[in-house]
């Protein structure tokens, strides 16, 4: 039975959590601290402006944003190191050590499969098969539903426990950019390389690299239909059950979703010529080799216009070399991708200041991200006040910085997976092209903070299998026997002291009950009254926001 003060709790926190989510400022330290000086001879200049937040409260808001929240010894290590060093190591993952991280991941073996290893040993089960036949000839363990398991675990393990935060971090931003729903048939083999191999090696570098590697992915072909438009004369194969003319599919989501946006001055005789570039890009047997190909035979040979840029006759594959490019250097695509990053850095309402000069840096560096990330790094709008706590955490980041805030490790466990879907992100399986929102209105809502408050009273009570948090790092010093004290010692511990001063009241109201919490014989509170604490810190707005 769910306890009183579980439930009373969850009860006025949930009405105090909805309207401090959606805006009650932040009360905040006004000691100006300096800009840390940086040598100008280092590769990468960054300068940290000067701003109302104190040298702790910068470095909690870089964990928050560039990372999925800090641990216990990160806030320590970073004052150690300097902030500016510290996000050095973060923009360069492969100077990184990660070795934890790289032993639990071989325990996931479908993450370093080729696609057609996986298509060869993953095969769906015969339907003409009886129940029991499918199951003795297709055990679960070698269906594709394993290749799902093995990247959600995955990803939540390197998001927990990866040394490498701002790599986690980029690898979701791009591949929401880049969107590939897993469920749709071929594209459960192909999604583990698409991540893999086309977003992974390039979060950090030039987006027309990335652009490039998602252009030509059998995933992205597949699962914008690409992979069938060929040009419209050509007669159907396969005894009219083939690849018949144009599709625009992927011709639209590249303009509208992955350079230009959708204000970005194109028009719908821009998409079928971009549709027409792209024919004949598809897939070598998409259910058996799963690799990428160009059919010539297959292309639209004539001569095209995108975007008022004549594209030559006869060009074959070169004709979406060439569109890539046009879009790469299109000022729209600075813009939008500028607009998308500083969202997701700074403010839902990207400060139209910081967009500018993050699109100037895009023009000026052919679109090396790693240098958009040091100007939004660089800028007085990323550190001003009105923008602390400002985003809301999607439930990848909320249950990922919940595990990391109360000294957790994980094994990523279909448990823990289980919980950031009921929280509404069920991993790799956006529908839409566009991927999970980053923005605070569809995680802003009753139902989704519910699961929320409930995830943390179950973490804090170590019931997810696989997964423990261990409080007694928190908690040295503590005195059990004063409820307001134990609060507060917590609220050090897992919010570095910035529980608000009304959230703060609302959980003491609710300890001091009657019945409320149990004392041992001695008076000191019981261990799991210890744990509904912490659920009830980690419950506040203020951890919500990051």
């Amino acid at each position: 039975m769910v306890s009183l003060l579980r439930w009373n709790s969850v009860t006025l926190l949930l009405a105090a959590w909805l309207s401090a989510c959606s805006g009650i400022p932040a009360t905040y330290h006004t000691i100006l601290s300096p800009a840390e000086e940086v040598s100008s001879r280092s590769p990468l200049y960054i300068s940290i402006p000067q701003s109302e937040h104190t040298e702790e409260q910068k470095i909690l808001l870089v964990l928050n944003r560039f990372g999925y929240g800090p641990r216990p010894g990160d806030v320590e290590r970073i004052k150690k190191i300097g902030l500016v060093s510290y996000l050095r190591e973060q923009l360069s993952p492969e100077t990184v050590p990660d070795p934890d991280v790289e032993r639990q991941l071989r325990d996931f073996p479908t993450l370093t499969m080729t696609t057609s290893q996986l298509m060869s040993e993953f095969p769906d089960p015969d339907q003409k098969l009886s129940p029991e036949m499918q199951k003795e000839m297709f055990p679960p363990e070698k269906r594709p539903a394993r290749l799902l398991m093995e990247l959600q675990e995955g990803k939540l393990i390197r998001a927990i426990s990866s040394e490498r935060q701002l790599q986690e971090v980029m690898v979701d931003f791009w591949f929401n950019h880049f969107n590939v729903f897993w469920g749709k048939d071929a594209d459960r083999r192909m999604v583990t390389s698409f991540e893999r191999d086309a977003i992974r090696p390039h979060t950090l570098g030039k987006f027309r690299d990335l652009l490039m590697a998602t252009a030509r992915h059998p995933a992205m072909l597949f699962y914008l239909d690409n992979w069938m438009s060929v040009r419209q004369d050509m007669a159907a194969g396969g005894g009219g059950q083939g690849p018949r003319g144009l599709n625009e599919n992927y011709a639209r989501e590249l303009l509208e979703l992955h350079t230009l946006g959708v204000d970005g001055g194109y028009t719908q005789k821009d998409v079928i010529e971009v549709a027409r570039c792209f024919t004949g890009w598809t897939i070598d047997q998409p259910n058996k080799v799963g690799s990428f190909i160009f059919r010539p035979f297959a292309h639209d040979n004539g001569e095209k216009v995108v975007l008022g840029h004549r594209i030559a006759a006869e060009g074959g594959e070169r004709d979406g070399e060439r569109v890539i490019d046009i879009l790469v250097h299109h000022p729209s695509t600075a813009r939008f991708i500028a607009t998308k990053l500083v969202r997701r850095f700074v403010s839902d309402d990207s400060p139209p200041s910081l967009v500018q000069r993050v699109t100037e840096t895009f023009k000026r560096t052919d679109g090396d991200i790693r240098s958009l990330l040091v100007t939004i790094i660089d800028s007085r709008e990323f550190f001003a006040a009105e923008n602390y706590r400002a985003k809301t955490k999607t439930a990848l980041e909320f249950v990922a910085s919940a595990v990391r805030a109360a000294n957790g490790t994980t094994n990523g466990s279909p448990a823990l997976v289980a919980a950031v879907a009921q929280m509404g992100e069920p991993l790799y399986l956006a529908f839409a092209p566009n991927g999970y929102p980053d923005v605070a209105g569809p995680w802003l809502n009753s139902a989704s903070l519910l699961n929320r408050m409930n995830f943390l009273f179950s973490l804090m009570a170590n019931q997810f299998p696989g997964t423990r948090v261990d409080l007694r790092l928190l908690l040295e010093g503590a005195n059990r026997r004063d409820r307001a004290q134990l609060l507060d010692h917590l609220s050090i511990g897992l919010l570095y002291n910035q529980l608000n001063p009304e959230s703060r009241e609302i959980i003491l109201q609710q300890l001091n009950k009657p019945g409320a919490v149990q004392v041992n014989l001695d008076g000191r509170l019981s261990d799991p009254d210890i744990e509904k604490i912490a659920a009830l810190v980690l419950a506040s707005p203020e951890f919500e926001r990051r």
